[in-house]
């Protein structure tokens, strides 16, 4: 089975494929009245809807351990979980570490613990882009995949790869997120980064004193 995190428009093109390829999923959202649910009638087509948060977003991917998760919430879904997990804080000054190995050509913002970076820092993407290694919009070649880039910038942090399903859609693997975890257990300074082709987020996560 599989996990959309956000019920809105991007939360609707996720389930639309999890429809279109005959797989059970879950949505989660905080709204019952989300653009999901008030458009689609999910358990018609082997879905499911839980009213939740991150701690319900833990426990999901804990006992069910989905395949695929549809990050399509505005917040570090990795981060966020890990955080939840083993009641971490976020590290600011942590993040300097991090924008030490980034190139501030692709730096879109840099704050409270998070560093979100881009190769189309200044422009909007195109819709259901493909990522080819030749920006269409900057029409320039990227130097490596964005993932790549960040497990340069960050030796010591673990760097989730966001997979396409199909031209503008992407996924993170449930077993990764779980990986996270393993790996993050007993470490008292944690990186954490999501990242596809073009885009990522890193964040800078600590135990609490």
């Amino acid at each position: 089975m599989d996990v959309v995190y956000g019920g809105g428009k991007y939360g609707k093109e996720a389930v639309e494929w999890l429809i279109e390829n005959g797989r059970e999923f879950v949505v989660i959202d905080v709204d019952e009245n989300c653009l999901v649910n008030r458009e689609m009638d999910v358990e018609k087509f082997g879905g499911r809807f839980l009213k939740g948060e991150i701690r319900e977003l833990l426990d999901v991917i804990e006992e069910e351990k989905p395949e695929y998760i549809f990050p399509t919430a505005p917040i570090h879904i990795a981060a966020s979980l890990v955080s939840k997990k083993f009641n971490l804080e976020v590290w600011n000054e942590g993040i300097n570490y991090v924008l030490s190995g980034i190139p501030a050509k692709i730096i879109v913002s840099a704050g409270r613990g998070s560093v979100v970076v881009s190769y189309n820092r200044d422009y909007t993407c195109l819709p259901k882009c493909s990522a080819p290694d030749v920006c269409p919009v900057t029409k320039i070649r990227k130097p490596a995949p964005m993932y790549s880039l960040l497990e340069f910038a960050i030796p010591e942090g673990f760097v989730i790869k966001t997979i396409y399903l199909r031209p503008g859609l992407g996924a993170v693997r449930g077993e990764e997120i779980l990986d996270l975890f393993d790996w993050a257990e007993k470490r008292d300074k944690i990186f954490v980064a999501t990242a596809c082709r073009c885009h990522g987020v890193v964040t800078a996560l600590r135990r609490r004193p």
